[in-house]
């Protein structure tokens, strides 16, 4: 049952009615009046009082209802009719090549720790030349006269559960152990047996585990059910990213195509599932999809028109390795558009919302009133997305950009090299797609929920009530 309104949502087109001649008693509930509307008069009394009885009325018209299903219901068809076709099957089998993510790994724990002169255990050597004027020479005479940890790994997991090697950590190694520490362990199998397993990371993955139960319980405690949809869609989001994108495009599919398929999926499912199964959020899955289209556009004709390969670093050069038959560029757009999805979504069911609030508080608003004010709304969120969208950019790419400051690179050879233009491109064509999707979204929003009239006996029923029972209620 919907929440009750107060008796003063009678349709404005009734016949006006002389008011009581006795105050109303304070517990006078919304079915009280609903049945003194019966009392009184027309039929519209009736359909207000069996209104109440399945909750609001609904927003727009069912012949808007039915264009709006007529656009998206082919388009979903089309969307989990594309993922059936390209669906992968899982990711195809390859002999692992041992560099880099691409080798065997098991768990491990450090069971002993011991500190060892450094020289005793040949961990590092002065440079033959004696030059410690670099980095590197330096480091090393350091070494020989510092103290190193040798570390006992006992391997957890695998065929060789319960083995032993050791591991040497330098003092002045970025990573250092700890007695008892979870550790993940990577495995040659063609080396030599007392060279076959490493350290190669720490295991974090208690405290991930942590920090992701908090932002469950956040989420819950805050959003209530809403909440729980919305961590179920992102669990789903991720679902068809490991179990449909990624292997999609390891199996030789397009790119490009397997995002935007993946991506419309994502967006249907997210925001039906958060939002509800509405006309609203229906203009806003018609934004998010106008605003994908122009930025899978855009970012394919600079991509192109900058010849940027997408093939920039250690972990695109192993994909293109071990899979050349990736379209590493179309990759490089397909990232695009994902990364573009999330804040679209954020954006286009802002306006929409903006847009129904408006026209609750005012129904006699045209399409062109509405536009106008909910544009001022989408142009202050338009300022703090995009900011947050190029903040975020260059916080992940940090280091790279201290990198060319130590190096007194100027801005122009800094912005021209590959890996810097490859996040310029990604960056302002996605926040293009932003700044286009609050003008159209609110367009599609504005003429949607203005086209049922107050004056007409739909736009009577749906808007002209829920404005006079608020009213009523704030003078109470």
């Amino acid at each position: 049952m919907g929440p009750l309104n107060s008796c003063d949502d009678l349709p404005v087109t009734s016949s006006p009615q002389p008011p009581p001649k006795h105050p109303e008693p304070t517990g006078h509930t919304d079915h009280a009046h609903a049945a003194a509307g019966h009392d009184h008069g027309p039929s519209e009394g009736h359909s207000h009082g069996h209104s109440h009885s399945h909750g609001p009325a609904a927003p727009v018209s069912k012949h808007l209802r039915k264009v709006i299903a007529a656009v998206l219901i082919p388009f979903a068809v089309a969307v989990f009719a594309g993922m059936v076709v390209l669906w992968p099957g899982g990711a195809p089998a390859h002999e692992r090549s041992g560099v880099g993510f691409d080798r065997q790994t098991q768990q491990g724990r450090v069971v002993a720790l011991e500190q060892v002169d450094c020289k005793s255990v040949n961990a590092s050597q002065v440079p033959p030349t004696g030059n410690v004027s670099t980095p590197e020479g330096r480091e090393a005479q350091a070494a020989q006269t510092g103290e190193c940890k040798k570390a006992t790994i006992e391997v957890g997991t695998g065929s060789d559960k319960g083995r032993t090697f050791f591991e040497i950590v330098q003092p002045g190694a970025p990573r250092q152990l700890e007695n008892g520490q979870e550790v993940v362990v990577a495995y040659a199998p063609d080396a030599p047996r007392d060279l076959q397993y490493s350290v190669i990371d720490v295991n974090r993955k208690l405290p991930l585990a942590v920090l992701a139960g908090l932002f469950a319980v956040a989420v819950v405690v805050v959003g209530r059910m809403r909440g729980v949809f919305a961590l179920v869609a992102l669990v789903v989001s991720f679902g068809v990213l490991t179990l449909f994108i990624l292997p999609a495009i390891l199996q030789g599919s397009n790119p490009l195509l397997v995002a935007v398929i993946g991506a419309s999926a994502i967006m249907l499912i997210a925001l039906y599932m958060c939002h509800g199964l509405s006309a609203r959020t229906s203009v806003a899955v018609l934004g998010t999809l106008v605003s994908l289209l122009l930025i899978g556009l855009l970012g394919s004709v600079f991509v192109d028109w900058a010849f940027l390969s997408g093939n920039t670093d250690d972990n695109t050069g192993l994909i293109h390795g071990l899979y050349p038959d990736i379209d590493m560029s179309g990759l490089l757009l397909a990232g695009v558009i994902i990364g573009s999805l999330g804040v679209l979504d954020d954006v286009t069911v802002t306006q929409t919302s903006a847009v129904w609030e408006l026209h609750q508080a005012d129904p006699a608003m045209g399409s062109r009133s509405l536009y106008r004010a909910a544009i001022r709304i989408g142009r202050d969120h338009i300022a703090s997305v995009v900011n947050t969208l190029v903040l975020a950019y260059a916080g992940a790419a940090l280091p790279l950009l201290l990198l060319f400051s130590i190096a007194n690179s100027s801005m122009g050879s800094v912005a021209n090299s590959e890996l810097v233009a490859e996040e310029i491109v990604r960056t302002l064509v996605g926040s293009i797609g932003l700044v286009a999707s609050v003008p159209v979204t609110t367009a599609l929003a504005a003429l949607v929920v203005s086209a049922d009239r107050p004056g007409s006996p739909a736009g009577a029923a749906a808007s002209g009530p829920v404005r006079r029972g608020r009213g009523r209620r704030r003078k109470r």
